[in-house]
């Protein structure tokens, strides 16, 4: 169906979000009956021409009517395009208290906006959590999940001049609604408050990272090592508790005595750890496992094999407070 409006001998048209195969197939009949018809800048028109295409009943008219069709009059000056919804073809009236608060918003549309704030803040606490919070450091996760909803309702409220304000209030107003009625049941309820805020998970435990609290959270080994290194922690034997908390910030308390352990500075990408496979290099006749940190026998584990903890089956000399690296042999390097 064409999209073009019906039209007397006199008139001046805007055809509205027009394709190639409307201007294509209207063009010559226009030109043909002695209209005159033109981009919007009066362009030819061709393959890439996009509406609103002006047209005009005779060349004449369609040069003296600048303020339909958008071109530069007798005067000189430029008539502005009018304002148009996008995907209508009536033109905005600024002000109009009834579009901006109501629209065509009817009893039935407003309960169905209820479910869908009921439904999207649900599934997106239930992602964040997933995730596991980590880059919520500051906020809680309830105060994140607000911040990302009223954001929301109010950008498309400001931005589309087709969204009524009175969805986007009756969002924020939910939104906010549900945020004072999680607050409530994380006070009053202790299961409430594991399951939306979350719990501690012990990552380290003297000087040795566990990979099930890792695999509980969904982090990597070398993040749990860089957030050490920040701390200015040299090696593993220096931790003797490390947990993530339920809101993504990690704890650390330092070990009261100075033991061996992984050292972890400089980092291995950029000193790779000496390779430890005679037990008779071993300091203490200990070996440390390269992936979690444990310490072993070394004359039970090397020179192949694989660590109790972690299953991993390389070894490397333990490190013992501020002090440097033990020296292996060159060809154990």
């Amino acid at each position: 169906m064409s999209r073009w409006p019906a039209a007397a001998s006199d008139s001046v048209l805007n055809g509205s979000d027009l394709d190639p195969f409307d201007i294509c197939a209207v063009g010559p009949v226009v030109e043909g009956a002695g209209g005159r018809i033109t981009g919007w800048q009066d362009e030819r028109l061709g393959l890439a021409s996009r509406g609103p295409i002006p047209a005009s009943a005779s060349a004449p008219l369609h040069a003296r009517e600048p303020r339909a069709t958008g071109r530069v009059g007798a005067g000189g000056k430029h008539a502005a395009r009018p304002a148009r919804s996008p995907g209508m073809d009536q033109t905005i009236v600024p002000f109009d208290l009834h579009r901006m608060f109501l629209g065509d918003t009817t009893p039935l549309f407003a309960l169905e906006i209820l479910f869908r704030v009921v439904v999207i803040y649900g599934y997106t606490l239930l992602l964040v959590r997933w995730v596991g919070g980590r880059g919520v450091v500051q906020l809680s996760l309830v105060e994140f999940l607000l911040v990302i909803a009223i954001g929301s309702a109010v950008g498309d409220a400001v931005l589309y001049p087709d969204t009524p304000l009175l969805n986007a209030l009756v969002v924020i107003t939910v939104v906010v609604a549900i945020n004072k009625a999680l607050d409530l049941m994380i006070l009053r309820h202790e299961r409430a408050k594991r399951l939306i805020d979350g719990v501690p998970v012990a990552l380290v435990e003297d000087g040795r990272i566990l990979p099930e609290g890792l695999a509980a959270r969904d982090i990597g080994t070398a993040e749990v090592i860089s957030r050490l290194r920040l701390q200015g922690i040299r090696n593993l034997g220096e931790v003797e508790h490390l947990y993530i908390e339920g809101g993504g910030a990690f704890s650390t308390f330092r070990s009261k005595e100075a033991r061996p352990g992984l050292p972890i500075v400089p980092p291995a990408e950029i000193r790779p750890l000496p390779r430890l496979t005679d037990p008779a290099l071993a300091p203490g006749g200990l070996a440390c496992c390269t992936r979690c940190g444990a310490l072993s026998e070394a004359a039970e584990v090397l020179p192949d094999g694989a660590c109790p903890q972690c299953d991993h089956g390389h070894w490397t000399l333990p490190r013992i407070g501020e002090t440097g690296l033990h020296d292996a042999p060159k060809g154990d390097r």
